[in-house]
C-alpha cells in the first residue's frame, strides 16, 4: 500500500484495511519525499466542503511553485469509503507548520460551508456518521500499527489558533480553523487506541 521506499511490514499491515480506494492526486510524485520513521502525528480536519467531489476538485489545484497544492493524505466520505489521495512518504501540505512530520485525514463535512470566515455562520452542526468514525478507527489502527513513531494526534483546530477578520465584518476576529470542530466525538473516535491528543496551541489562548 505505501510507495516508495515504504518497509515490507508498513505494506502488509495497512494492507489489510478493508476499503481503501487509491486515488493518487495528479502531482504526487512532485511532493517532497520522507522516511516513515519522520511521521509521529496524525491531524485530524473536515473538508469543509459540500462532498467529495468538491473536495478532490479543491485539491487538484496547483497552489505552489514546486507542482502541489493543498490536502490531506485520506479523506473519509460520509459513508465510510476510504480514499488515499497521497501515500504517506510524500509531503501533504494540510498544517501549517506540522506537514513534515504528520499524516492528514479529512472527514468529509460542511462544516462552515460556504461561509467560512463569516461572524454569523460559524456554528458547525453537521454530525459525524457512525460509518465515518468507524472507518476512521479501523484507518487509526492500520497507520499506528504500521508506522513505528506514529503516537500522537491533532485536531487541524488544535494546531493553528489564528483569528483574522470576519469576512463580514473586519472588525470582529473568527478563527481561521476550526477543524474537526465540536461535533467530532473524540472519546469514541480514539477509545482504546494508543495515540495521544496533543494540543500544543491551546495554552497560547
Amino acid at each position: 500500500m505505501l510507495s516508495g521506499h515504504a518497509p515490507a511490514s508498513a505494506h502488509a499491515t495497512l494492507g489489510t484495511m478493508s476499503a481503501v480506494i487509491h486515488w493518487p492526486l495528479p502531482y504526487v510524485e512532485t511532493l517532497a519525499p520522507r522516511a516513515l520513521a519522520a511521521i509521529d502525528l496524525v491531524v485530524l480536519h473536515c473538508t469543509e466542503l459540500l462532498d467529495l467531489a468538491s473536495a478532490r476538485e479543491y485539491g487538484e489545484r496547483v497552489l505552489y511553485p514546486g507542482g502541489g497544492g493543498n490536502s490531506g493524505h485520506y479523506y473519509i466520505d460520509r459513508d465510510g469509503r476510504s480514499y488515499r489521495f497521497v501515500p504517506e512518504d510524500r509531503v501533504a501540505h494540510h498544517t501549517r507548520g506540522y506537514n513534515e512530520r504528520s499524516i492528514g485525514i479529512e472527514l468529509v463535512n460542511r462544516g462552515r460551508w460556504p461561509h467560512w470566515l463569516d461572524s454569523r455562520h460559524q456554528d458547525m452542526t453537521e454530525a459525524y456518521s457512525e460509518a465515518q468514525i468507524d472507518a476512521l478507527r479501523e484507518l487509526l489502527s492500520a497507520l499506528r500499527a504500521a508506522l513505528p513513531n506514529l503516537h500522537g494526534i491533532a485536531g487541524h483546530e488544535d494546531l493553528d489558533r489564528e483569528r483574522v477578520p470576519a469576512s463580514d465584518d473586519a472588525r470582529i476576529s473568527v478563527w481561521r480553523k476550526r477543524d474537526p470542530g465540536p461535533q467530532f466525538p473524540w472519546d469514541w473516535a480514539l477509545h482504546d487506541l494508543p495515540l495521544q491528543r496533543l494540543r500544543p496551541a491551546a495554552t497560547q489562548d
